[in-house]
């Protein structure tokens, strides 16, 4: 297969579980412009990517949103996809000729769920509305009267609507009130300011334990007193360890024995994970993300052959906090004990800690062009990626077993 840069974008359903991921792609080395213009090649090698590295791995249970272009629509192509795990976006690039009208009527009476992408309403496009499942509006490029305008007009057929580029808590709502299906961006990504000036209470005591967990002169007495003083925490610990993750052959049955047999760092790391994990009121992705980003740093220190990596989990960790928590990330860093260089990192994003982070936003973003790492070649970007994806996943389940 040839080298593939993938990424993959979240989309919340009301109720703000996920739904599905969009799915993008570009081949190392090319620009942007190969995978709009359609190349025939190109269309290979995204297909090529959904059968080598598999929809599993890259969504779990979610449905694949995959963006098809006008001749890889008539090709063919889309019916090598599982009807129940994809959605097909068209391009808003691909005329609505005959052709186009008629291939997607046959996919739909195949059972694929189609989607048409960055729509705005003209007459041209209703034989696809007629046709089509979803419709995708774009916020930011409409703007919010494009959006209500286009909203209007489509009330008429038989579509489900998707917000994209809700990139805030006030889009989210503005897009709630006119009656969206589905919602895609970094809203879950940033901080409530507007509900939320300052750290709630009932978050506050989480923070509070991330920085005693983060103070390098906690020691191993304090940390087993600490876990052990929650008797919640302390279950989830063991929980974890001795689920399926681990594999164990014997089991972890105290605290102490789990300090001894994995080392401080470690269930220091475990216990932040939990920590962070049990804040209410907040999307399950943020955690996933937190935990991809965390992963993906590691790995990509590794590669860069970082001697401290730990310090690299942790800023990818810690980059959600402020979404986490609803306040100020200048904020919350006043309350936890952190290095100068892991500060920075999160607040500037400068210094090689900060650079790796960078990346992995970018990445995340599949802002591929703004990636600046020197000597870490794409191929070892796309398989930290993929690789955080399934660790993320794999810890997802260890938390909630």
């Amino acid at each position: 297969m040839a080298e593939v840069l993938i990424g993959r974008q979240p989309i919340y359903d009301r109720d703000l579980r996920v739904f599905g991921y969009e799915l993008l792609f570009r081949s190392a080395g090319a620009d942007q412009a190969a995978i709009v213009d359609g190349e025939r090649a190109t269309s290979d090698v995204v297909l090529n990517a959904l059968v080598e590295i598999g929809l599993d791995r890259l969504v779990g249970d979610a449905h694949a949103f995959i963006n098809l272009t006008h001749s890889f629509v008539l090709s063919g192509y889309p019916t090598a996809l599982p009807p129940d795990r994809v959605v097909l976006e068209i391009l808003e690039s691909a005329p609505a000729d005959d052709e186009l009208v008629g291939a997607v009527r046959g996919l739909r009476e195949a059972g694929y769920t189609v989607a048409l992408d960055d729509f705005n309403f003209r007459d041209s496009l209703r034989p696809l509305v007629e046709t089509a499942t979803i419709v995708k509006l774009d916020l930011q490029a409409l703007g919010r009267s494009g959006v209500e305008a286009n909203v209007r007009r489509l009330r008429g057929y038989n579509v489900r609507l998707l917000a994209e580029k809700v990139e805030t808590h006030d889009d989210l709502a503005f897009c709630r009130d006119l009656g969206f299906d589905y919602y895609q961006g970094y809203f879950f990504c940033k901080p409530d300011l507007v509900r939320e000036r300052r750290v709630p209470g009932n978050r506050l005591a989480v923070l509070l334990l991330l920085a005693k967990l983060q103070d390098p002169e906690t020691d191993f007495s304090e940390l087993e007193a600490l876990i052990a003083q929650d008797v919640s925490l302390s279950y989830k610990v063991l929980r974890l360890i001795n689920s399926a993750f681990y594999a164990r052959p014997t089991k972890v049955e105290s605290i102490r024995q789990a300090l001894i047999l994995l080392g401080t760092r470690l269930v220091a790391t475990w216990v932040t994970l939990i920590a962070m994990a049990s804040v209410e009121d907040k999307p399950t992705e943020l955690m996933t993300t937190a935990m991809v980003r965390g992963r993906m740093c590691e790995m990509l220190a590794r590669a860069q052959r970082v001697p401290n990596k730990d310090m690299y989990f942790t800023a990818g960790l810690f980059s959600v906090l402020d979404a986490l928590l609803d306040a100020p990330m200048a904020e919350v860093l006043e309350r936890l004990p952190l290095s100068d260089e892991l500060e920075q990192a999160l607040l500037e994003g400068t210094g090689p800690l900060g650079a790796t982070l960078q990346a992995v936003l970018a990445y995340e973003r599949a802002e591929w062009d703004a990636i600046d790492l020197p000597g870490v070649e794409p191929h070892v970007l796309a398989a930290a990626y993929l690789d955080a994806i399934a660790w993320a996943h794999d810890m997802r389940a260890a938390l909630t077993a």
